[in-house]
């Protein structure tokens, strides 16, 4: 009976015990505030991994619309050179355009008066540019705008960009608020003048649709200025050459002739002049000798004219249909590079800044070393 009732004392003492333990094992270990468990700290090297897949991940983005951009650059070019084959090299080089040419040079003549030569040659030169629109850039701009394929590259970098960015915060644990943190601070957009619109890369990437970001809407509209209209056509300095050497030739062969029509002698006055002057280009045979040459003449100029707009509206960073991802590409990696100078020089700078009890440290040592040398001096 005793024994049960040691044995039952026994029991409740280890059990008053436990409980003891528990309660000041509860004591001792405080409460995490939920504020503290949500932030997590990011170390400087995963940062510095998190830039270098930024930058990653804008290079790949670029390459795939410059790859994109080009299949579209390139099939325009393409047309370009066809209907230059099919259309403007024959009605150029054709024999009723020859004379129509002439009588035009000789009006040209006409009403420039004292300008000689040269005013024929720049209005011819406007004539010809005109004819090439209609024929050759318009049509094939029906087809494929450089206006469109810059818009349409530019809009795929952007996808492509934030498609890859979504995996960078689950691959190194970083919270999702605080790599959009890291976005905004990245610039994307920067605007040409100090009044204009900027953007962040998260404003970028979080527009939708694109076309509504101020800052975007802005440097696709300065681009498009850049690339000439919806036709991109050549500059004066593309097709320009040809018209000057057309006009020359013509004026040439208007010189040369002094004889005058019959119809121009009963005519008389300005209407006598300009038959007289359009009756001086050369006739059927002698165009088709000299209609071989002139094609050549012809495709030689065109093949150059083309070769400016190629390096116009493509390989040209700052004025061709891939501008705007050259900008953006750009402006994210000087911001990415800012940032890592800025985390290189903090943690250079904590390295050479000693900490406190090692500052301490070294004056006890100072002090030590100038009893010594005071006690040897003695």
């Amino acid at each position: 009976m005793r024994t049960s009732y040691y044995r039952t004392r026994l029991l409740a003492s280890h059990a008053l015990l436990v409980a003891l333990l528990l309660s000041l094992v509860g004591c001792a270990a405080p409460e995490r505030s939920p504020e503290r468990d949500s932030t997590v700290h990011v170390s400087a090297a995963t940062w510095w991994q998190v830039d270098n897949d930024i930058a990653s991940a804008s290079l790949a983005a670029e390459q795939a619309a410059e790859n994109y951009a080009r299949g579209l650059m390139d099939g325009w070019m393409r047309r370009l050179g066809e209907l230059g084959e099919e259309d403007f090299i024959p009605w150029y080089t054709g024999y009723w355009t020859q004379q129509w040419l002439s009588i035009k040079v000789a009006w040209y003549k006409m009403g420039d008066g004292d300008d000689g030569n040269d005013g024929a040659v720049r209005r011819l030169a406007a004539y010809l540019q005109e004819a090439y629109q209609e024929q050759v850039l318009e049509p094939a701009s029906e087809e494929v705008a450089p206006n469109a394929v810059g818009d349409q590259a530019t809009n795929l970098y952007v996808k492509l960009l934030a498609e890859q960015l979504q995996g960078i915060p689950r691959r190194y644990g970083v919270p999702d608020a605080e790599f959009d943190r890291r976005l905004q601070a990245i610039s994307a957009i920067s605007a040409a003048t100090p009044s204009g619109q900027d953007a962040s890369l998260y404003q970028l990437v979080n527009t939708e649709p694109i076309a509504d970001l101020p800052a975007y809407a802005v440097l696709i509209g300065h681009l498009r200025e850049a690339w000439g209209g919806l036709d991109g056509g050549p500059s004066d300095s593309g097709i320009s050459p040809l018209a000057e050497r057309a006009a020359e030739r013509l004026v040439n062969r208007l010189a040369l002739s002094s004889s005058a029509s019959v119809a121009a002698a009963a005519l008389g006055g300005v209407a006598g002049a300009v038959i007289s002057l359009g009756a001086a280009g050369f006739g059927a045979i002698a165009h088709a000798r000299e209609e071989p040459a002139l094609e050549a003449e012809l495709r030689e100029t065109l093949r150059a004219a083309e070769e400016e707009m190629w390096q116009r509206l493509f390989e040209n960073p700052a004025t061709g249909v891939l501008a705007g991802v050259h900008h953006i590409s750009r402006e994210i990696a000087g911001s990415l590079a800012d940032t890592r100078t800025q985390v290189l020089e903090f943690e250079l700078q904590a390295l050479e800044t000693p900490r406190s009890d090692e500052a301490s440290f070294g004056d006890e040592a100072d002090d030590a070393t100038l009893a010594n040398d005071g006690d040897t001096d003695e």
